[in-house]
């Protein structure tokens, strides 16, 4: 039976890398009447997996995150989106610290301890009434905060909207993520990363059809909101008002 197991998995992932293969090589072209972004200088490329990425979401994330919705009421849902929300506030703390700000870091310790110890374990978010401000930080705003500039603009497969120095900083949150990635039991640890991103879909289960129902260019769309996103959270909203949230950010919440 785990033989049987292991080689669906195996055939699974040749499918995935064999479509990616396929779709990085013809690359997609730039829509007529779309301007070139100088943000963007590989957006053929960054097009393709774009593609590959909606194709994936369709075909798969979708449906499960359906089937998610279906089974498990409203209630529940939240409790989970309010778990994997408490584990994050303890990064969010140490990234908080890194970028000189121990206010924002004692803030997101504070949440920790009041929605660990009498929020059931995280599954009830009672520090946000309570006053205590929600964050959200990443290796990326990190790097950002000290100076690393942006890079180019660039789509990466799975995980969606980036740029370089994000990329770099996604590879630093999943190498330094205990339940993604050093959890010893290694059944939980997957069955976690799977919930994890099934959570992480269904928190922007609407948004892309909204996007797929309006008259625009949705690549572009996507591309300007994580831009003008993440230069907001660098530069903690000193510029201007928080721009909308694209609907897929990089890793999990």
């Amino acid at each position: 039976m785990m033989l049987h197991l292991g080689r669906l998995r195996r055939t699974g992932v040749r499918f995935l890398l064999v479509g990616f293969t396929a779709l990085i090589v013809g690359c997609a072209s730039i829509p007529a009447g779309v301007e070139p972004s100088p943000n963007d200088p590989w957006e053929p490329f960054n097009r393709s997996v774009f593609e590959f990425n909606e194709g994936l979401d369709a075909y798969l994330l979708k449906p499960v995150v359906a089937g998610y919705r279906f089974v498990l009421p409203e209630f529940i849902r939240e409790g989970i989106y309010n778990f994997f929300s408490n584990y994050n506030d303890i990064y969010t703390a140490l990234y908080n610290l890194l970028q000189g700000k121990p206010g924002y870091a004692f803030n997101d310790l504070m949440r920790v301890a009041v929605n660990t110890t009498m929020g059931l374990g995280g599954l009830l978010d009672l520090a946000t009434p309570g006053g205590l401000e929600k964050h959200k930080e990443d290796w990326g705003q990190t790097l950002g905060v000290w100076g690393v500039p942006a890079g180019p603009y660039v789509v990466l497969p799975f995980f969606g909207p980036s740029n370089v120095r994000d990329t770099f900083g996604t590879a630093a949150d999943l190498e330094s993520d205990y339940l993604f990635r050093l959890l010893p039991n290694v059944a939980l640890r997957n069955s976690l990363t799977g919930l994890r991103v099934v959570n992480t879909r269904n928190t922007y289960y609407e948004a892309g059809d909204l996007l797929d129902g309006a008259a625009i260019d949705k690549y572009s769309f996507m591309r300007d909101a994580y831009i003008q996103r993440r230069q907001y959270q660098i530069n903690e909203g000193r510029d201007d008002e928080e721009p909308p949230m694209p609907p897929y950010e990089n890793g999990y919440e």
